[in-house]
């Protein structure tokens, strides 16, 4: 028989030092993410107008033509609404404005 002192592994107190650690670092992140949410989101909102303006001119490649939304969602985009909820709208020049 192998005596207790002989077994690998972590004991309790390296367990509670790592979930404090974790724990700390979780405290930290949290609020930030949270207090930034409104600028992560208009973010992800230019970032999608920018995608979705490029879809545009990939089916004007396709098509010879410009597309509603509707069309565009065919294939092309699978949104028709960016992050903060505002709707996409191609306008007749075949650009793109979130409204």
């Amino acid at each position: 028989m192998k005596m207790l002192k002989d077994q690998k592994g972590f004991t309790l107190i390296e367990m509670m030092v790592v979930l404090l650690v974790i724990s700390i670092l979780l405290l930290i992140t949290v609020p930030n993410v949270t207090k930034n949410n409104s600028s992560i989101n208009e973010k992800g909102c230019e970032a999608y107008q920018k995608m979705v303006q490029g879809q545009v001119q990939a089916y004007i490649m396709d098509h010879n033509k410009i597309p509603t939304v509707a069309q565009l969602s065919d294939g092309y985009i699978t949104s028709t609404e960016c992050p903060t909820g505002k709707a996409i709208v191609i306008l007749a020049d075949g650009t793109v404005e979130l409204k």
